[in-house]
């Protein structure tokens, strides 16, 4: 793009995406469930989104938490999800398989590619658990995947910010190594003090308390330790200091 720097914010509401497309997000994207790394977005989502938002907007695929080793019924259902995405206009999909032995699924990924149509696509943090990360750089750039959303396989951006260094140097043309885990203004600076780090990906998520004044807390919903009265929100001043430091570069 014209801008020559990405900063996409991940969203799993309506909500945060509003405020992260009026708060300098040059791209969204749109999951469910963010709390546990994010999972489909149902149709209806990406509809309300684009209508209320003027960005672009990748959609992570991925039907469950857990693992990237995904079964017959799994990837079936992924593909029919990316059909339906890329007819509905989505700028991009966000996908990823593995083979149990850490290496890219190449068959699945040729499925899930050939069903994006003309879609966008990334390939998301399966690559941060695979076993040799250049080999498969290589393969995605093969495979016309135009991002790869990486932490550098590290727990955290500046905890991998070496092994990124060397991915966005061996990058072949095309490819965008796109920093995610850990995003904030702050880092951003740091990362682009060290390297030519362009492409940013960061949820620049608050916590807000719920509304609800009537509460059981005996009763939990979902996994342990995830409270059932607290609602994770984009933070607009986060996304405008991140977009102001790339705005310098």
């Amino acid at each position: 793009m014209a801008r020559g720097f990405t900063l996409e914010v991940c969203v799993d509401s309506v909500e945060s995406a509003i405020i992260a497309a009026e708060n300098g997000a040059t791209r969204l994207e749109l999951c469910g469930n963010l709390v546990i790394g994010g999972t489909t977005p149902s149709l209806e989502l990406y509809r309300k989104v684009r209508r209320c938002t003027g960005v672009d907007v990748n959609v992570l695929i991925r039907p469950r938490f857990g693992d990237f080793h995904y079964t017959e019924h799994e990837m079936n259902i992924m593909c029919r999800e990316i059909e339906s995405f890329a007819a509905e206009g989505a700028h991009g999909v966000v996908i990823g398989a593995l083979n149990t032995d850490g290496t890219l699924a190449l068959p699945q990924m040729k499925e899930m590619i050939q069903a994006a149509d003309s879609c966008h696509v990334t390939l998301h943090r399966a690559f941060d658990v695979c076993r040799n990360p250049l080999e498969i750089l290589e393969q995605a750039a093969e495979l016309g995947i135009d991002t790869i959303l990486t932490s550098g396989q590290e727990a955290s951006c500046m905890e991998g910010k070496e092994l990124l260094a060397k991915l966005i140097q061996e990058a072949p043309k095309g490819v965008d190594i796109l920093i995610g885990a850990g995003v904030n203004a702050e880092v951003m600076e740091q990362l682009l003090h060290d390297m030519p780090a362009r492409h940013f990906h960061m949820s620049g998520k608050k916590v807000l308390d719920s509304e609800m004044t009537w509460r059981n807390p005996r009763v939990n919903m979902g996994l342990p330790g995830i409270s059932e009265f607290e609602i994770y929100r984009t933070d607009g001043e986060q996304i405008r200091r991140a977009r102001a430091i790339l705005e310098k570069v």
